[in-house]
């Protein structure tokens, strides 16, 4: 029997990503976007009872562009969705592919202690997983 390489999330996910404020316009969160390469923008807890947010920039050009609404107009919170679903830094990426294939969704945050310490997509799992950890069959 062969030994599986495991890759888990944490070694594949974005440790930098952009957090804003759930009050903010779209306008001002896309201007304040800090690292380009992230299609979405985190939306931060208002209290330690309150819960993470996701807004994807195809969930603004859906929403404001494509119903040619004002984005100076339009707060994040009117297009983000809350709660997001969240993945374990420890869970190995095979089955968060599954996860993502079973709820739709094309990235989502990486929650540790209840504090974000990264953001995981199919991107990250393929070819920073995939390419730069190949298992053993």
């Amino acid at each position: 029997m062969t030994e599986r390489n495991i890759v888990r999330v944490r070694d594949v996910m974005k440790k930098n990503f952009d957090v804003i404020d759930g009050m903010t316009t779209v306008s001002d969160a896309l201007s304040k976007m800090q690292h380009v390469e992230t299609k979405s923008l985190i939306v931060d807890k208002r209290h330690d009872d309150d819960e993470y947010g996701i807004v994807l920039i195809s969930d603004i050009a859906k929403q404001v562009l494509a119903r040619d609404r004002s984005p100076d107009r339009v707060n994040v919170y009117e297009v983000m969705a809350k709660p997001v679903i969240s993945v374990d830094p420890d869970m190995d990426i095979r089955y968060c592919a599954r996860l993502f294939e079973n709820f739709g969704l094309s990235r989502a945050p990486v929650i540790e202690c209840g504090k974000m310490i990264g953001i995981i997509s199919f991107t990250d799992m393929v070819l920073r997983g995939m390419l730069n950890h190949p298992g053993k069959n």
